[in-house]
């Protein structure tokens, strides 16, 4: 493997990543965004003999990209999973996990994926190459009404419904079927001057559609509560507000609507506590090391050591 093979993905605050994970050198640990391996190198360095790392991802390329280590498992399948893959595996209960969720910028450099506006290529924007919807699918086949949802709740689009309306007007001419396609479209309707800031939200928003991103991370979450152990840790890293939002009432409450449920003596019946008791944010060393993680936000749970109890 080339060094340029190993570094293609740079992980945003990944000296805060590791403090918040508490790292015990015997301890078991999950990545579940595996990407360029960052992370798990990272990890890697600060667990002993004893200790184990499982590294998952659904995509192909990222499982090429592994660390030849002994204490390393590496696991080809969604983060919605994780309970399964940890339950054939024998490996509960766990220390951490750690969960990066944005996108490489490996995936942004590979013009056949599909993911990027700056070439023009199949639209695609598959995480998992074998799964079967792809973002042509969803803007030429979703009804108008369902596409200017997507642009609008995923993208935070404001002009979501009139970017839909295009879409659909285009694509009776004939089938909109590469990013060329799709990023004429958004310059068509965007407001002039921020064409970049429109093209990144309205492919963000088809992306998330395509891979199914929200419900997987609600998934991931409660498997999370059902996986750590008492005192263990789960270190979220999140690029968009819908995404922050349900990490952070999950932590607050233990479900992403946010509703808090309380015992019969009135105290929250959350699984976790807020470690930071709040969002991190990147620092300006890291803004200038990183420009990708000014979007970014750090939340880090710590499972109870007794549910809906104090902290022991």
């Amino acid at each position: 493997m080339t060094d340029e093979n190993m570094i293609y993905h740079v992980p945003v605050m990944l000296k805060q990543c590791m403090e918040a994970l508490n790292i015990k050198p015997d301890g078991t640990y999950v990545d579940v965004t595996y990407g360029g391996g960052g992370h798990s190198r990272a990890i890697l360095s600060l667990l002993g003999p004893q200790g184990r790392l499982m590294a998952m991802d659904q995509d192909e390329d990222a499982l090429k990209n592994h660390t030849e280590d002994g204490r390393l498992q590496l696991v080809k399948g969604n983060f919605r999973f994780l309970k399964n893959f940890l339950k054939y595996y024998d490996w509960m209960p766990i220390d951490g996990i750690l969960a990066d969720l944005g996108v490489s910028s490996h995936h942004l450099d590979e013009p056949e994926r599909g993911f990027s506006f700056r070439w023009d290529a199949a639209l695609d924007m598959r995480m998992n190459v074998n799964a079967a919807l792809t973002a042509a699918d969803v803007v030429n086949e979703y009804e108008e009404q369902k596409i200017a949802e997507i642009f609008s709740k995923y993208g935070e689009l404001s002009g979501a419904r009139k970017l839909a309306n295009e879409l659909v007007k285009e694509r009776a001419k004939h089938p909109v079927c590469t990013t060329g396609q799709l990023a004429k479209i958004v310059e068509k309707v965007c407001q002039r001057g921020r064409e970049k800031k429109e093209l990144a939200k309205a492919f963000q928003a088809l992306r998330m559609e395509v891979n199914h991103e929200l419900d997987a991370l609600e998934q991931m979450l409660k498997a999370a509560e059902q996986t750590l152990r008492p005192g263990g840790r789960l270190v979220v890293m999140t690029y968009h507000s819908l995404e922050d939002r349900m990490v952070k009432n999950f932590i607050k409450t233990g479900n992403v609507e946010g509703k808090l449920e309380k015992d019969f003596f009135g105290n929250v019946c959350a699984p976790m506590f807020d470690v930071n008791r709040g969002a991190t944010m990147a620092d300006e060393e890291e803004l200038s090391r990183n420009p990708r993680s000014r979007s970014a936000k750090l939340r880090v749970g710590e499972k109870k050591q007794e549910k809906g109890g104090k902290k022991a």
